[in-house]
């Protein structure tokens, strides 16, 4: 019993020592590439959800509770938030989506950027970058909302001010017109 408690007390300070590191760690990172408190806030939160987990797990082992008793127990949870997850499986992609965006998305807000999709690409500023979403203002001034998911399936061109994006901009309705000019010529 007094070794239960023993290692209970241990990782009750390794879990509080363990949790302010992962939050001054996820902090310095998001100063480091310039992310919104908010943003930093929320991968924090996620993190912490994640942690705790893992830290009932072993408060539950150390206090004896078999791995049957535990595999059951967590399998139907899984089970039934799976259920749920997959009704809404975009969601999900989304929110794993903003994770990878936070730790390895090479382009900040206040970036101008060119989302090369073959239906319409989007050249623009990127306004903000929230759980589900990238914000980016187009030339004309209209916003439009990118899902997380999708940004990081397309080919994203990064331009190093305004004007190079509006040289390429005006580079690609150049070559529209050229292009359909040949059509019509034919």
């Amino acid at each position: 019993m007094m070794v239960q408690l023993g290692l209970i007390a241990l990782l009750v300070v390794v879990y509080f020592i363990l949790s302010r590191f992962l939050k001054s760690s996820v902090a310095l990172l998001g100063r480091s590439k310039s992310v919104s408190d908010v943003r930093v806030s929320y991968v924090s939160k996620m993190l912490h959800l994640g942690f705790t987990a893992i830290f009932v797990l072993l408060i539950c082992l150390v206090l004896g509770i078999g791995y049957g008793q535990l595999a059951i127990f967590f399998s139907s949870v899984f089970a039934v938030v799976g259920v749920a997850l997959f009704a809404q499986w975009s969601i999900l992609s989304n929110i794993t989506a903003s994770l990878i965006i936070f730790f390895g998305f090479p382009y900040r807000v206040g970036d101008w950027v060119k989302v090369v999709d073959k239906d319409d690409e989007v050249l623009g500023q990127i306004l903000e970058i929230s759980s589900f979403h990238v914000i980016i203002q187009r030339l004309s001034g209209d916003v439009v909302t990118y899902p997380n998911s999708l940004i990081l399936q397309k080919a994203v061109i990064r331009f190093s001010s305004q004007e190079a994006a509006m040289a390429a901009s005006q580079f690609h309705q150049d070559k529209k017109k050229t292009l359909t000019t040949e059509d019509k010529v034919e």
